[in-house]
């Protein structure tokens, strides 16, 4: 297989690198709330929650998302019991201004707490219009620099999966890390997680090789990645590329420079299995990254292709596990229950990816499972934790 650095003049590229752009933009979160901000609610009544989706900006990614994310929290109250919740969409447009309007006329109308939007940028404005009238966002975003005060984020973070595999890396011998980083803001961020996780694991990073976000920066960063590697002192290859960059080069060049799995052990900070064609390159084979509890994804992906008709948006799940911490919360009685106190509950909610629980800081832990690449396959090697009570998180 030859791996192709992606053109940016391709037009599918274009519109994932502007999804990756607002995932990622650096925004200031709000702050100064206490343990009990957040609304009360009427625990005899339905509980009035207001979804906001990306639907509205002409672009039709953004439609196809608004609709998965709106089917998927419908899905998610089929399945409450003994609460109902008040589900109230509204369009964001993917633009920052327009999520900060219906935001806030979201609270006009009478919802308790937001849920959405999508990208970073619009979480935070949207966090922002709300903050003074003391209600909490449960944003889909993974960006950790918008979490915090009223804000949550229930995307996967670099920082929840660098501590799964940095740590499991560590308990079977990978003490030594390199870290490959792309020189962009991902790869930037990426890198630091890494880092911070393997030094809270107890390993050391040994060094730490970045390359221009390009085909020509990958080509001349491969044969360091090697001589580094060949030099004997590192025990692991963590790597921030993802399939839709400059993974699939490096899995075919690091060959050619002579690295075998033997040599150091690769872990990929992002999703090596999607799309599933990229497990059967073969310079990623052995290597270690981090998923979700398959067993219980696998149920999501059946019951919502079954409920819709089509194979569910990758991010759609969020709605889902948004919807069942409200409703799990809700069902308890407490009026405060949708309060910062009660949203960060330590014991967390189930999701239909798995366990996850938010933080004081507003970002998330998630119960990742640990995954393999054999003969083109992911094989799970240390199973998703199903409670966070030793856990380890």
């Amino acid at each position: 297989m030859i791996a192709i650095f992606r053109n940016p003049r391709n037009p599918l590229l274009r519109i994932g690198a502007l999804l990756s752009a607002l995932w990622l933009a650096a925004c200031q979160p709000t702050g100064g709330f206490g343990p009990n901000s957040g609304q009360t609610i009427d625990a005899g009544a339905p509980v009035p929650v207001a979804l906001l989706v990306p639907a509205g900006s002409g672009k039709p990614g953004d439609d196809t998302l608004a609709l998965a994310l709106q089917n998927a929290a419908n899905l998610a109250m089929s399945d409450l019991q003994g609460v109902k919740i008040d589900l109230r969409i509204y369009h964001t447009a993917g633009n920052a201004n327009v999520a900060a309007q219906v935001a806030a006329r979201a609270v006009d109308e009478g919802a308790k707490i937001i849920l959405g939007p999508v990208y970073a940028e619009n979480a935070n404005a949207a966090g922002l219009a709300v903050a003074s009238r003391n209600v909490n966002v449960l944003a889909f975003s993974n960006n950790t620099a918008i979490a915090g005060g009223n804000v949550f984020v229930l995307g996967p973070t670099f920082g929840n999966t660098a501590e799964r595999l940095a740590s499991y890396a560590v308990k079977h011998g990978k003490r030594r890390v390199l870290v490959v980083a792309d020189d962009n803001p991902a790869g930037a961020i990426g890198a630091q997680a890494i880092g911070q996780a393997v030094a809270r694991s107890g390993g050391t990073v040994s060094a730490r090789i970045s390359y221009p976000f390009s085909q020509a920066g990958v080509a001349t960063a491969a044969p360091q990645i090697a001589a580094r590697v060949k030099a004997g002192d590192v025990d692991a290859a963590f790597f921030t590329a993802d399939t839709a960059g400059a993974l699939p080069l490096l899995a075919q060049m690091l060959p050619e420079q002579g690295l075998t799995p033997d040599m150091a052990q690769f872990i990929g900070l992002t999703r090596w299995d999607i799309p599933p064609a990229t497990l059967s390159m073969q310079g990623l084979q052995g290597g270690w990254f981090a998923l979700p509890d398959p067993n219980l994804n696998a149920q999501f992906q059946s019951r919502y292709q079954a409920a819709y008709g089509d194979a569910p948006h990758p991010i759609a799940g969020l709605a889902y596990d948004g919807i069942a911490a409200i409703g799990a919360l809700a069902r308890s009685g407490d009026p405060n229950a949708l309060t910062r106190s009660g949203l960060t509950q330590p014991q967390g909610f189930a999701g239909v990816n798995g366990i996850f629980r938010l933080r004081g800081d507003g970002t998330n832990d998630r119960g990742l499972a640990v995954a393999q690449v054999r003969n083109g396959q992911a094989v799970v090697i240390e199973a998703a934790p199903r409670s966070f009570a030793g856990a380890g998180l």
